[in-house]
């Protein structure tokens, strides 16, 4: 009982200085049966380039978000179901080693660990608490996932209509293929479902036609059961800016690709393992 005790004490008080860390902006993360799992930092890889991100891996969800402060203060607090995400472990990149995929219904993105180790520690430890979640709670892991965005770097001219980019022709994405395309490119909106169920997004126009002819497939199937359903917007439906989480999250800082050096790698904290077993001691 006092193990038990200790042991629910220390995870709260870990989990209240997480909550702390990201500040007002941060959401609460103290849930009963949370357990802290472990945590350290990875290298993420956003459009602009590797990004260091702090990491903390509960028994139920994935909380990411930008380091301000080492080990004091973050923000653009992240929090992934642990159900909605799907891992892919990768061979080592020119640039990237220890890297892996993380997939998920609003976006995947590749990481990568200072060690090989490391690397397989963090997906032994998601993998292990995904699995004991999804039986214990009888939810549905996560079918549909977002695609993985192209680095802005990879791409001097856009990928839909070959012109170069420049300071007055900027780069965007498509949310849907994950494109680098031009502004003319991508005048369109869509919602797309298992990113944001009602949000208009920003699409290439090769897909808004492709999801169009899709919706229309659907509505056609809708009014012959008696339904209805609506999907594609207006290119004033949304302004492009920094209301899209997942874009102000890349956008924080201006970042040189060319400056990845293993040196960057060799400063990420070691992930601590806060413990060897998922669950609290037992009465």
């Amino acid at each position: 009982m006092v193990d038990q005790l200790t042991f629910t004490e220390e995870n709260r008080e870990r989990i209240q200085a997480i909550e702390n860390s990201f500040g007002p902006s941060g959401k609460s993360l103290y849930q009963p049966n949370r357990v802290l799992i472990g945590e350290g930092r990875l290298m993420k890889q956003s459009r602009r380039g590797p990004q260091p991100k702090v990491f903390f891996l509960f028994n139920d969800v994935l909380v990411y978000g930008s380091i301000i402060l080492n080990g004091h203060w973050y923000k653009n607090q992240q929090i992934i179901p642990l159900e909605d995400i799907q891992l892919e472990d990768l061979e080592d990149g020119f640039k990237m080693r220890n890297q892996w995929l993380m997939r998920t219904p609003r976006k995947s993105f590749y990481v990568a660990a200072a060690s090989y180790e490391e690397k397989q520690a963090w997906i032994q430890h998601i993998e292990d608490c995904r699995s004991r979640l999804l039986q214990s709670s009888g939810r549905r892991p996560s079918s549909t996932f977002a695609v993985t965005w192209i680095p802005d770097q990879a791409s001097a001219i856009c990928m839909r209509c070959s012109n170069r980019f420049t300071m007055t022709q900027r780069r965007h994405h498509c949310r849907k293929c994950g494109f680098v395309v031009c502004g003319a490119c991508s005048k369109k909106r869509a919602v797309i479902g298992h990113i944001h169920p009602t949000k208009q997004l920003r699409v290439c126009g090769v897909c808004h036609s492709n999801l169009l002819e899709t919706e229309e497939e659907t509505q056609d199937m809708a009014r012959e059961r008696g339904g209805s359903n609506e999907m594609m917007g207006s290119d004033e439906d949304e302004v492009e800016g920094s209301s899209d989480d997942e874009e102000a999250e890349e956008q924080i800082e201006v970042h040189d690709p060319s400056r990845w050096m293993d040196s960057q790698m060799d400063s990420l904290s070691v992930y601590v393992y806060l413990k060897p077993e998922h669950l609290s001691p037992q009465t």
